[in-house]
């Protein structure tokens, strides 16, 4: 057992499988308590089981850990809720959350349908946000803590997974809102955009060449949860995580701006803008236009039809060319 979580509660959703459960069993390692939350949901969010959560409790238990057990469903205030009020009951404190859990329905925007949108906002981002709700309620009081949201590349744009990629930029967005809310009462809230090997990942039909383990993500997410990064001040950051590699996401800021004078007309914006401010090329669209080799001119990463997935962005793997440009 190491100490660099020594003392510390944490509570984790999602933490049955994957990222999540490596999550877990490392905050476990590192000396905090835990809560283990997972509806045990299928990857499309379907029948939920209590098995997981409570696998992984003894598996932290066996390690001669400490953990409880929470099958609620964080897409409910009252799930996210009671993550918080077990930590507080169980062991009288919460000095940490992270927001893992999540679930996927592909379909492209044309064909998506609501009951394909609603359950991936209500388990990414509103999932997200009861938990973040009733635990920076706990941290402002107490004056310290740290929020940890997943979020994926996929925030960027996702050729059939619109779902996903808003929810994870709303993720982003509300990992951002947190920080600047809860920075004068000692909370700080960053996010990860992992890329690991999992089930969901599993699915992606083409070689993730920047992919790690579960546990990668884990060890930076303990770091992030630790004293050592409230001391360097870390809040408000994106960082990915993918093997070897760790990168920041830069902070959204104005590009370029010009100014005209007079009332602005349709016709003298048409004039105006392509020469002064310009666009700013979408990478991912850049790679959607390119030619593919074999002589198939066809945009790459697209599907022949939307009738199956053609390969998950989730809280583990990115969709292919989902990456930072330099």
């Amino acid at each position: 057992m190491g100490n660099f979580l020594a003392g510390r509660t944490v509570a984790v959703t999602g933490a049955g499988r994957g990222i999540g459960r490596a999550v877990a069993l490392a905050c476990a390692a590192e000396g905090a308590k835990v809560v283990v939350n997972d509806h045990g949901v299928s990857i499309d969010g379907s029948s939920p089981t209590s098995a997981v959560a409570d696998g992984v409790v003894k598996e932290i238990e066996a390690a001669g850990g400490t953990a409880v057990a929470v099958a609620d469903d964080i897409a409910t205030m009252a799930g996210g809720a009671r993550v918080v009020d077990v930590a507080l009951a169980e062991y009288g404190r919460l000095d940490g959350v992270v927001c893992v859990a999540g679930i996927l329905r592909e379909r492209m925007l044309f064909n998506m349908t609501e009951d394909e949108w609603d359950p991936v906002l209500a388990t990414h981002l509103k999932g997200t946000f009861t938990v973040f709700r009733a635990a920076s309620a706990v941290m402002r009081a107490q004056r310290s803590g740290t929020l940890i949201g997943f979020t994926s590349g996929s925030h960027q744009g996702s050729v059939s997974q619109a779902n996903y990629s808003a929810a994870k930029g709303g993720v982003i967005s509300l990992v951002r809102s947190a920080a600047l809310g809860l920075h004068k009462y000692g909370v700080t809230a960053n996010a990860v955009a992992p890329v690991a090997r999992t089930r969901m990942s599993a699915n992606v039909p083409m070689e993730l060449k920047e992919i790690g383990d579960p546990e990668d993500v884990a060890a930076l997410v303990v770091y992030l949860l630790s004293e050592r990064a409230r001391a360097e001040r870390i809040t408000g950051q994106v960082y990915t995580i993918a093997g070897p590699k760790i990168a920041v996401w830069a902070q959204p800021r104005e590009l370029r701006a010009a100014y005209g004078e007079g009332p602005w007309t349709p016709d003298r914006i048409a004039d105006f803008l392509p020469g002064t401010v310009g666009t700013d090329p979408m990478p991912l669209l850049e790679r959607l236009e390119a030619p593919r080799g074999g002589g198939d001119t066809r945009p790459a990463d697209t599907a022949p039809t939307d009738a199956g997935p053609t390969g998950p962005a989730d809280d583990t793997g990115r969709r292919p060319g989902a990456r930072p440009q330099d």
